[in-house]
This record gives C-alpha cells, sequence and structure tokens, in this order.
C-alpha cells in the first residue's frame, strides 16, 4: 500500500516522553500499512508536560523544521516559594523558609522583564547535548553542567490568575524557550525561588491543541487488535 505521508496533531499524555509518542505510531503505521513508516515530532514535550505534540510521518518529515519554526503557546502554573534542580516536579521539591510572597503588582513587574527578546539559559536537566552527552544526565550525575544561554523571544506572558503561592499563566515565545526556565527566573526576580508547577502546550503556529487526537483515537483509527489493558496510557514497550 502506498504511504505518502501525513501529519498528526497528538495530546501528549501526563509522564510519556516525546519518544513515546514516536514509537507507538510508528508501531501503529508498520501495523496499518505492513511496512517501515518514518515518523519525527516537531518540537520536544517533557514527559511531565502535556497538550500539542505535532508528528510528521513519510514524505512529510521534511516539513519537521517549518512547525518547530512555529511560535508556541502554553498554559499552566508556576509555584512560588520553593525550588527543585531541574526547576519542574521531575526533581524533588525544596521550600524555602521565611519567605513573603509578593503582590500581584511585583509579580507583573517582573512578568515584564521576562517579556520580549533575550538570552535565556537552558535548565541544567535538559535533553541539550554537553560534550557529547544529554545535560540532563551529566546533572543526574552530580558532574558540572555548562549549558549555553540561547536568545529565545516571549510574545505574549500573561498572569491569569495569582493564587499564591500558585500562578496561573499563558505564554506565547519563539522556538527553543523553556518555560521551566522562565519559573526559574521569575523566581530570582521576586527573591522567592520558583518552580514549574504544570504545563500544556496549547498551540503551534495554527495548528491547536483542541484538534489533537488521543493516543486511543490513535489506536481507534488503525484498528489495531490491542486488548483493553493495552489501551491503557502507560508507555509503550521499546519498538
Amino acid at each position: 500500500m502506498e504511504y505518502p505521508g501525513e501529519v498528526f496533531l497528538v495530546d501528549k499524555p501526563y509522564k510519556w516522553t516525546s519518544f513515546d509518542v514516536v514509537g507507538k505510531l510508528r508501531w501503529l503505521l508498520r501495523y496499518h500499512y505492513g511496512k517501515k513508516v518514518k515518523v519525527g515530532h516537531a518540537g520536544t514535550l517533557d514527559p511531565l508536560a502535556t497538550g500539542l505534540l505535532i508528528l510528521c510521518s513519510g514524505s512529510e518529515t521534511r516539513n519537521i523544521d517549518s512547525y518547530q519554526a512555529a511560535e508556541k503557546e502554553y498554559t499552566g502554573e508556576f509555584f512560588l516559594g520553593a525550588t527543585t534542580a531541574s526547576y519542574d516536579l521531575e526533581r524533588a521539591v525544596e521550600k524555602r523558609e521565611g519567605i513573603v510572597l509578593p503582590d500581584e503588582d511585583l509579580i507583573r513587574e517582573a512578568v515584564k522583564k521576562l517579556t520580549g527578546t533575550y538570552l535565556q539559559k537552558p535548565p541544567d536537566h535538559s535533553a541539550k547535548w554537553v560534550d557529547g552527552q544529554r545535560a540532563y544526565k551529566l546533572a543526574r550525575a552530580g558532574k558540572e553542567v555548562a549549558v549555553k544561554s540561547v536568545e529565545i523571544r516571549i510574545n505574549e506572558f500573561e498572569i491569569v490568575i495569582a493564587e499564591l503561592p500558585l500562578i496561573r499563566f499563558r505564554i506565547s515565545c519563539s522556538k527553543g524557550t523553556y518555560i521551566r526556565s522562565i519559573a526559574h527566573d521569575l523566581g530570582e526576580l521576586l527573591g522567592t525561588g520558583a518552580y514549574l508547577h504544570s504545563l500544556c502546550r496549547t498551540r503551534i503556529g495554527n495548528c491547536h491543541l483542541k484538534d489533537a487526537s488521543s493516543i486511543e483515537d490513535l489506536i481507534s483509527r488503525y484498528k489495531a487488535n490491542f486488548t483493553r489493558e493495552n489501551l491503557d496510557f502507560q508507555k509503550p514497550a521499546d519498538f
């Protein structure tokens, strides 16, 4: 069966890696078409993030770079008054004692300083390559990590509601932006410390989360002969 290629909008489940989703789709397409199909994603989401993931298959993989370059939009929550080594809940939370939480005016002033174009330092616990290794592997081994700062652009940074210590936000930004680093930098500006409590990607360019399929939707579409247990949101096996 001829297979020219497709673009898939997928709602990535919590605790799945982007490569888990790629592996699941690759398996489904191979099952359906009876041959290996090339699949890639256009922009990584951390395991603890949910939301829109664009996957390209077959000849459409040549367009991955154009999707990656598009503006991204996220919603989520920052937690003030504590920090983690990974800037999110992947690592243990370290509470700061005696912290006085700022009022909303101070928060909005700090947000203005994190809007626009500037150099951002990615987290040490990130997938950036450092001396031929992933930064997070070096960080987990307790080694020094020298991650280079990169230029990013924050087009919009909106505080939706502040119910301290949680801050709900909406951010639209350029390729390569780490929302975890924004949480960390906001905490530094406010003197409270902060980490990313939750994150959902809602848009990539003109593609929206509301139009995305779940993993179950994809399984149903390709009529894979799975049992009920295999439909559960568990990490897929290696493919």
